[in-house]
């Protein structure tokens, strides 16, 4: 098993033998163009596997020659993050009662588009894009030229990341502005994080090919995306970035991350900081609205995690060896924190 095939979401074997002659992929990225999810030209067939992707779906092919219809997706996926090009060769419908639990740019690669938004009328023209929450009921209808890419984030990966940008928990869901700009010069964050990704994916010996660099890249996609696009955290996050200035947390944090995989404890922290324990404890409670300790707890359980995520069977990785090596010797202890952090077991991660 390769990685890129265990992080894969769908089956591309399935592909080897098409239903009928292929069309031409119409600008499907250099990145994706050796990842081809599906192609079909039956609707109901179509519907399904559009929806594994996006949410439950339907799609009403638009005009009166409907013998033009084919599906395509080419598509890959790291941990958390998936990189899609969507074409259908017809205009089209798509109705997605509820968006799964993820979030979904939508960025058309050519010709504008009519979206319908939880009911809000909203027309997408060139160089725009959407931005769907989870759970949202969204139509597209799309011209027989408006082939799409799609960015999908899994929503507690998103507020994993956000989490750490803030430093606290999240009080409520994060909701980004539908009507995405790709022009501003805050977007060429955004551009420059897919841009990484696909140089990535593309390069046979590439980090992400070895297991190597997927979570970073994710967070830059994640991050970039937070920081560029309207949003109920928008705020939070800007003022966040002000707040982090403060040196004794600064200071305090280059520390933990560079001995991530030592033991450590507070008088290690002060004393490599030269600062005393209580203005790190302050600065962390001010700043953060956690403890250091707790911070180092988050820390290690996100690089165990990743560990577990990126593991193919021949790797011959154990969860009590990715655990002791960071940290984590009690294993009972360790699971039930895992599954509350989350969402699922040690073990059900490294199934994946």
């Amino acid at each position: 098993m390769s990685r890129l095939s265990k992080l894969g979401f769908i089956n591309t074997n399935r592909t080897s033998l098409p239903v009928r002659k292929r069309i031409r992929s119409r600008g499907v990225p250099t990145a994706l163009a050796d990842h081809e999810v599906f192609r079909t030209d039956d609707r109901d067939e179509a519907c399904e596997l559009v929806g594994k992707v996006l949410g439950p779906t339907r799609l009403y092919p638009q005009g009166l020659d409907p013998t033009g219809f084919q599906a395509s997706l080419h598509a890959i996926r790291l941990r958390d993050v998936s990189f899609a090009h969507l074409d259908f060769h017809v205009g089209i419908a798509i109705d997605v009662a509820s968006t799964g639990d993820h979030y979904t740019v939508h960025m058309p690669t050519n010709g504008s588009a009519l979206c319908k938004y939880n009911g809000s009328l909203i027309e997408v023209a060139a160089y725009q894009g959407i931005v769907a929450n989870p759970d949202t009921n969204l139509h597209l209808e799309l011209g027989d030229d408006n082939p799409q890419m799609i960015v999908r984030i899994e929503r507690n990966a998103l507020e994993r990341q956000l989490s750490r940008m803030l430093g606290r928990s999240l009080a409520e869901p994060v909701l980004f502005e539908p009507l995405f700009d790709l022009t501003t010069d805050e977007a060429v964050r955004w551009h420059g994080a897919i841009q990484l990704l696909s140089s990535e994916v593309m390069t046979d010996r590439s980090l992400i090919q070895q297991g190597l660099g997927g979570g970073p890249i994710e967070d830059l996609i994640i991050s970039s995306l937070l920081l560029v696009q309207s949003s109920n955290v928008h705020d939070d996050l800007a003022r966040a970035a002000r707040r982090h200035g403060r040196r004794s947390v600064r200071l305090s944090i280059d520390f933990i991350e560079r001995n991530l995989a030592q033991p450590i404890a507070l008088h290690d922290i002060a004393a490599n900081t030269h600062m005393s324990a209580r203005s790190i404890q302050q600065g962390f409670r001010e700043d953060l609205g956690t403890t250091p300790m707790a911070y180092v707890r988050e820390r290690r359980l996100e690089r165990v995690r990743a560990e577990l995520t990126d593991a193919v069977p021949s790797d011959g990785v154990t969860i009590t060896d990715v655990a002791g090596r960071w940290g984590f010797s009690h294993l009972g202890n360790f699971a039930v924190t895992y599954r509350k952090r989350f969402g699922e077991s040690p073990s059900q991660t490294l199934r994946k």
